[in-house]
């Protein structure tokens, strides 16, 4: 019955917009969207139109670019899936300081567009993911030292259809409330079909950053934890360190530490991370790299299917007695049929000050947080799903205890999906909420940590 009523919708769609019951692709099949439908979009007018057609029939319908999403979906009968990824265009400005994105364009897409026009723009670093979606939950990534601040403040204006189905303009000045919201919390009210954001000119041999990954053994754990939590990262620096796989045939748990520096050289990039260098990795990748392949090394992290639940915390300090509790329990789920993909994940990026007089500041709450820390449970045997949960709940909890807070400060764009919204969104919630009631006060957009 739901499709015999879409086919309704298809003449009303511009020329190349299909629908279809396929299943999108979606990195994670854990807890995934199950959709009815899936309408493939080839403008905004198309969007506005599949959004008031779901509104006139009752339909609940969600956004999708990359498929990338880490948390998990309540299981919604007859959703619909609004494809975005035909809206993937990258159009810089004249001047070159300005590129609008399309709310179908993906990182590496984005990437290609901005080296061919001798800019750079800031972009999460995974080559698949939506640019966009990961704008608007915060949006950290490489350039922030260079943009001056996340993806969230990188947006100067955003193209969005609300829950009425309008197209609309949001920016400082126009829709301020709403602007302010969508840049922290964006998929609750409304589907952005493109957004204008800062871009920096820069020359091509200027395009680089010494960049690779340090290999530990886990005998040195402590020390690269300990020495992680006391560089002062400036702000072109970025720090990650990971519990994972060496690799065929034994999948032997490594640490595995990647550096980046922005305009980096081997002297400085080794000066600037001396710590790390003098505790004595058995391997050291390091190299310039230009930017268009700053995220090659993260393409397997990036791949699609199987089962992936994910659990996350923002964190103040590294503790290594409890980062060594959290190597033990990663170490025996690993060790698992199918599991020997999973990975821990520590984020280290500068803490980029903003002058807020002339970046509005957004609804992205956690700018204090200095680390962001993940456990990936990655596999294929559905009978892992139970003990793939109670892992990554009790590495959280390790955390948050080693951390001395009563919640954990928990990066949208990284959640689980089970977390309460205090921790999601902080002390903008208040706000938020009376904003989701005056823009979507039948709760429309229900399908990603929804504001009520």
């Amino acid at each position: 019955m739901v499709v015999e009523l879409f086919e309704s919708l298809l003449p009303k769609l511009s020329r190349g917009a299909t629908i279809t019951t396929d299943p999108l692709s979606r990195w994670s099949t854990y807890k995934a969207p199950n959709a009815a439908v899936t309408v493939n979009v080839t403008s905004e007018l198309d969007v506005a139109t599949t959004v008031r057609f779901c509104n006139e029939h009752g339909f609940t319908f969600l956004a999708q670019n990359g498929g990338s999403g880490w948390a998990t979906f309540p299981g919604t009968k007859d959703l619909v899936i609004i494809n975005l990824s035909n809206l993937n265009s990258v159009v810089l400005a004249a001047d070159k300081t300005t590129a609008v994105i399309g709310g179908g364009a993906r990182v590496y897409e984005t990437i290609t567009a901005a080296d061919s026009a001798d800019v750079l723009v800031l972009t999460g670093n995974c080559n698949g993911v939506g640019v966009l979606g990961a704008l608007l939950g915060g949006g950290y990534g490489n350039l922030m030292g260079k943009i001056g601040g996340m993806g969230v403040d990188s947006i100067l204006e955003l193209r969005a259809v609300t829950a009425d189905g309008a197209m609309r303009t949001i920016n400082a000045s126009q829709e301020p409330d709403l602007f302010w919201a969508m840049r922290g919390a964006g998929p609750n009210f409304g589907v952005v079909t493109s957004a204008t954001v800062k871009a920096c000119p820069t020359q091509k041999d200027k395009r680089i950053a010494w960049s690779g990954a340090l290999i530990y053994t886990e005998d040195k754990l402590e020390q690269v934890v300990e020495a992680i939590q006391n560089i002062e990262l400036i702000p072109h620096a970025v720090c990650f360190m990971y519990y994972g796989s060496s690799g065929p045939s034994n999948h032997v748990p490594v640490i595995i530490v990647t550096l980046w520096l922005f305009q980096g050289t081997p002297e400085s990039g080794k000066a600037s991370f001396k710590p790390l260098f003098d505790i004595g990795p058995v391997m050291d990748t390091t190299s310039i790299l230009p930017y268009t392949e700053w995220n090659t090394s993260a393409n397997p992290f990036c791949t699609h299917a199987e089962r992936k639940p994910v659990f996350t915390a923002g964190l103040d300090k590294l503790d290594p007695k409890a980062w060594r509790e959290v190597w033990n329990k990663y170490v025996e789920f690993q060790k698992l049929p199918t599991a020997h993909a999973s990975a821990v994940l520590l984020e280290a990026y500068p803490n980029i000050e903003l002058d807020a007089a002339r970046t509005p500041l957004a609804s992205f709450p956690h700018r204090a947080v200095r680390f962001q820390a993940a456990i990936l449970t990655w596999y294929t045997d559905e009978q892992l799903d139970k003990a793939a949960v109670k892992c990554g709940k009790e590495i959280r909890e390790v955390w948050r205890k080693s951390n001395g807070r009563d919640f954990n400060a928990s990066y949208v764009n990284f959640a689980h999906g089970d977390e309460p919204l205090e921790e999601i969104y902080g002390d903008s919630l208040p706000r938020l909420r009376e904003l989701k009631r005056k823009w979507d006060p039948e709760d429309r957009f229900n399908q990603w940590f929804n504001i009520q």
